[in-house]
């Protein structure tokens, strides 16, 4: 009396029973952990290909255990992948530019103007305040830097602030 026991599901017959058997626990499984939007459906047929495709290594008495693991899997990648996405459109809409065009048009005048008035300053201010005010960087560092004096240094930026004030006034 022998028995005949497949080592592995690559028979279409076993293959078909095991499909019929668990195709609707593994759909309603990731249904009702994930909800409709991920397409569960999908996932579930995903799964099947997969075990169509590593028939030879998998033996039917691990089908199921396979078959679950893989949906699981394929639809934790789906979340990932959704957050993924998620985190780009935010990322997009937040650069996106919603103001109006006046202000627009403004901010360009006032960067010319801001701009011309950096060009106005002398080299020695120019070069402490946008150390200061672009680098971040502390009088005293900037002292260090130039080799100058803290107060040699505090009087070319307040001197630039000065002269960029007077310059942008009419903003």
């Amino acid at each position: 009396m022998t028995k005949n026991l497949q080592d592995h599901v690559c028979e279409e017959s076993v293959f078909a029973r095991i499909y019929e058997k668990h195709a609707k626990n593994i759909h309603d499984f990731l249904y009702y952990k994930f909800g409709e939007l991920l397409q569960p459906e999908d996932k579930m047929q995903e799964a099947f290909v997969k075990l169509w495709q590593n028939c030879k290594k998998v033996p039917p008495s691990k089908a199921k255990s396979f078959l679950f693991t893989v949906a699981n899997n394929l639809m934790l990648n789906e979340v990932k992948h959704q957050k993924v996405v998620l985190k780009y459109e935010k990322r997009k809409t937040q650069h996106q530019d919603h103001q109006d065009p006046q202000f627009l048009l403004e901010e360009q005048e006032y960067l010319k103007k801001y701009q011309k008035a950096l060009a106005s300053l002398t080299e020695s201010q120019r070069v402490a305040f946008l150390l200061n005010r672009t680098e971040g960087k502390k009088h005293k560092e900037i002292a260090e830097i130039l080799n100058i004096s803290q107060k040699a240094v505090e009087k070319r930026i307040y001197g630039a602030l000065k002269k960029i004030r007077k310059e942008i006034k009419g903003i």
